[in-house]
């Protein structure tokens, strides 16, 4: 995304002008513009060059932002500075000062004087044309000193799209002219010696309604100036935090350098109460770590040799020396900058409605001004009072407020959200994550802690523990995988050295293979096992016994020989039973996503308390089963890992956890900076009141001008009587701005943390039946809701003869698990489709052995 600075925008109606001339350059994909920031993000290949004089075209002025400056330099943080600094509020101060100092004795004349009879000095009293060119040069020169309004105000007539400027110009003007045009036609009847028609015409100025009205528009564009800054606080802070320079050792020696010539590779020193300058991994000493600034959470974290530290975060007591990793751009910091900016550079959908509106406003509201004035002067009224319902049209009417409505509570939520750790990453994000309605859940590091242990060995007879262990140890090494983690650091603890393994391959959702000692050797799960060596029952029952604890049973074989499970186990993050409390309080259908082995993940399942658990899905299986619950509502699917990306994208939102890979996090919608599953209750909650304080800016907008359009224009008077003098409409206009964005700001008290104010979604699913009814059609099945069968076998004399007719049986398409008991002489059948009994008696007797019918 390009990134642009647009000037000359003083409403929703420019931003609309700006975005439809912008939208017609060539290679351009999207456009959205700011009104919030003054800036644009445009999407595509276009020429920057033709982009810049489509605006200019328009009657508006763009930059780029220097991408050589802030983005291509690996060691330039990107800056803002330009599009958030504050140059308008001063600029307005300073006119207001200027515009009230001369608008005090304009006002003490033309309304202290005539209407209340003040006194005035001797060479105006009784003087009204001198009164009338009094009141000319005052309101004269606060017309200059507010010349921004007419200057921007007609060159939007002038190319054909009128904004806000040009109402306030159209007002002020007429107020002006038609109060000239009074004057004049005072000077005739005073030498005619008129002096009723003298008296009578003094009623006709508007002069004060002219500067009146400027001065009203400037207060309320301060306001709106100062109250908007505030809206961007959550960046400035952030872009404040950016470390300025960096203590290197080079040769023996710490040396202070800029933070742009730190590289990749560097080792820098972070001292006591010194903020780490650039992301890397610490390779002498260890500290206490707080990472409030990225993160939101003020406990210190402890971190030693060989974890990674951020860009401004705090080193609180130790000495560091670490090893740059990511620089300027790179940076954690300069992602979560660059994902707040791009945030406010995108619009959110509910934005289009406001979009449209003001595309049209001025114009309709101009001609509604036209079409007023034309009526009462139809019905019978003077030019004066007929012209003063007209301006009041033009000055009471706001298309600000609806250009704003959107873009401040998007800045307002999205800052919220970084303070506490929750990056989204554009508006539409943001306005879509309160809509969920089903959260789907990856099991490992995402409920789980993603640290799991070994807890038992169990090997074949005839198989040496250590030797169990020294295989695992070898073929895990090579892996990636948490619980291979698990089994390389108990080999660690044994004191074992990782052999050197060849041809290694990963078989993705099965295990791994590899070439040891030149026999070929297998590490996984049951099915990959069972197809490469005989597995003695008891092993399988003792790894349904394992998995009904929680524990995921590995099993391991060596050429061609079955040699033992290792048993590994996963706990249960501190809050994620809280957060899937609280999901399901709202309203929420929670499923957990899992390639674990079934009965392990009912474990957890139970004990996290999910409503559904979908097992044994391979990490393509993942976006399949996302596929299928969006049928029933808004999928959020939250990950950690390599094998989410494609859920994630899959997914209306995405959720990453912060801790997690670089491509889930990159395929996501939202990061969670925390890791912490209750930051997606968070992140929902925000969601809702950012949408919630949406909907009551729009609709302050909307009724601001419903109302207050038809009062203006005098629609009320033969009614109720009311009557809006100019004047008040332009300080209506100049508040209701400034209302918006006010009110935008209550944001910053929102308690992301409280339930006080959850609310259920009122879902049409059932949500009990999201994956039952297509259990026997696609990957959604759950081994646990399976159909049981028991037949009766007769023939079957020892283990072996088990093991043969579960093999036989589970080669029936649909037999998921057989399980043989000679003793018994039962077979227990479990099936995720419907098996037809011929089928079976087959293939038991092709076996070899007696089928006696299904049992029961």
């Amino acid at each position: 995304m390009e990134k642009y600075n647009v000037t000359g925008m003083s409403c929703a109606a420019c931003q609309a002008r700006v975005e439809k001339a912008v939208a017609l350059v060539p290679g351009v994909e999207s456009c959205s513009v700011s009104l919030l920031t003054n800036s644009m993000g445009v999407e595509g290949n276009a020429d920057p060059r033709q982009i810049i004089e489509a605006i200019e075209k328009a009657g508006y002025g763009a930059s780029l932002i220097d991408s050589n400056q802030n983005f291509s330099n690996q060691t330039s943080i990107p800056n803002y500075d330009d599009a958030l600094k504050d140059t308008e509020t001063p600029k307005l101060k300073n006119r207001l000062i200027a515009s009230i100092i001369l608008l005090l004795p304009l006002m003490y004349v033309s309304m202290g004087a005539h209407m209340w009879g003040w006194p005035l000095p001797s060479f105006l009293s009784g003087n009204h044309i001198g009164m009338g060119l009094y009141e000319m040069i005052f309101a004269g020169l606060i017309m200059v000193i507010n010349q921004k309004f007419f200057i921007s105000g007609f060159r939007g007539l002038i190319h054909k799209a009128p904004n806000m400027d040009t109402l306030v110009a159209l007002g002020s003007a007429a107020s002006f002219v038609y109060s000239m045009y009074a004057l004049f036609a005072m000077t005739v009847a005073q030498v005619n010696g008129d002096q009723e028609k003298v008296m009578d015409l003094m009623n006709e100025f508007y002069f004060e309604s002219a500067a009146m009205i400027l001065t009203l528009i400037t207060v309320g564009k301060m306001l709106e100036s100062i109250s908007k800054g505030r809206t961007t606080n959550a960046l400035k802070d952030l872009m404040k935090l950016a470390p300025k320079s960096a203590v290197l050792l080079r040769d023996g020696k710490e040396i202070v350098v800029p933070i742009e010539q730190v590289k990749i590779g560097d080792r820098f020193v972070v001292k006591p109460g010194d903020n780490i300058p650039v992301d890397g991994i610490i390779i002498d000493g260890s500290s206490a770590i707080n990472e409030a600034a990225l993160t939101g959470e003020s406990i210190p974290v402890d971190k030693t040799v060989d974890d990674t530290v951020s860009a401004a975060t705090s080193n609180e007591s130790g000495y560091l020396v670490c090893e740059a990793t990511r620089v300027g751009k790179d940076t954690t910091l300069s992602q979560i900058i660059q994902m707040v900016s791009d945030a406010a550079a995108t619009k959110a959908p509910i934005a289009k409605i406001a979009d449209k509106v003001s595309g049209v406003f001025v114009p309709v509201v101009i001609s509604i001004s036209f079409i007023t004035f034309v009526i009462w002067m139809l019905v019978g009224h003077t030019a004066g009072f007929s012209l003063a319902r007209a301006i009041s049209v033009l000055v009471i009417s706001c298309p600000c407020a609806l250009g704003l409505a959107t873009p401040v509570a998007i800045m307002v939520g999205n800052g919220m959200g970084a303070k506490h750790g929750i990056m989204f990453k554009t508006a539409v994000s943001l306005e879509e994550t309160g809509k969920t309605q089903i959260v789907a859940l990856d099991k490992t590091g995402t409920i789980t802690k993603g640290e799991p242990k070994v807890i038992g060995v169990f090997e074949a007879e005839g198989i040496d523990d250590v030797d169990l262990l020294r295989v695992a140890f070898a073929i895990e090494n090579k892996s990636e995988h948490p619980l291979a983690k698990a089994i390389v650091e108990a080999g660690l603890q044994e004191g074992l050295e990782p052999a050197e393994i060849t041809d290694f391959k990963a078989l993705t959702g099965s295990g791994l293979s590899g070439i040891l000692d030149g026999k070929q050797i297998y590490g996984g799960n049951l099915e990959l096992i069972k197809s490469v060596s005989d597995i003695n029952p008891d092993f399988i029952g003792l790894a349904d016994t394992l998995a009904k604890k929680g524990e995921t049973p590995l099993f391991f074989a060596g050429d061609g020989k079955f040699l033992g499970i290792i048993s590994v186990a996963d706990v249960i993050k501190e809050d994620s039973t809280e957060a899937i409390e609280q999901l399901k309080n709202m309203g929420i259908h929670v499923v957990m996503l899992t390639g674990d082995n079934p009965t392990t993940a009912a474990a957890i399942a139970k004990e996290a308390g999910v409503d559904e658990v979908v097992a044994g899905v391979k990490p393509d299986g993942k976006e399949e089963v996302i596929k299928n619950l969006q049928e029933f509502g808004k999928v959020a699917m939250v990950g950690d890992g390599i094998n989410d990306a494609v859920a994630l994208t899959r997914a209306d939102i995405g959720i990453a956890i912060g801790a997690g890979t670089d491509v889930a996090i990159d395929s996501a919608d939202v990061v969670l900076m925390k890791s912490r599953l209750t930051d997606v209750v968070s992140a929902i909650r925000l969601s809702r009141a950012t949408l919630i304080n949406i909907h009551e800016n729009l609709f302050w907008a909307f009724i601001y001008n419903i109302i207050g359009i038809p009062l203006a224009a005098g629609a009320y008077i033969h009614a109720f009587g009311w009557e809006l003098n100019p004047t008040f409409g332009a300080a209506a206009m100049s508040l209701s701005s400034f209302c918006v964005v006010t009110n935008a700001l209550r944001l910053n008290l929102f308690n992301l943390h409280s339930d006080k104010l959850d609310k259920k979604l009122k879902n049409k699913l059932d949500q009990k039946q999201l994956l039952n009814n297509k259990v026997d059609d696609d990957i959604l099945n759950s081994k646990e809701e399976r159909n049981n069968m028991e037949i009766t076998v007769k023939g079957m004399m020892c283990g072996h003869c088990e093991a043969h007719v579960k093999e036989t049986l589970e080669k029936i398409p649909g037999v998921d698990e057989a399980t043989a008991n000679h003793e018994d002489n039962l077979v227990t059948i479990k099936t995720s489709a419907d098996v037809a009994e011929a089928d079976i008696k087959a293939a038991v007797e092709a076996a070899g052995y007696e089928y006696c019918g299904i049992k029961g």
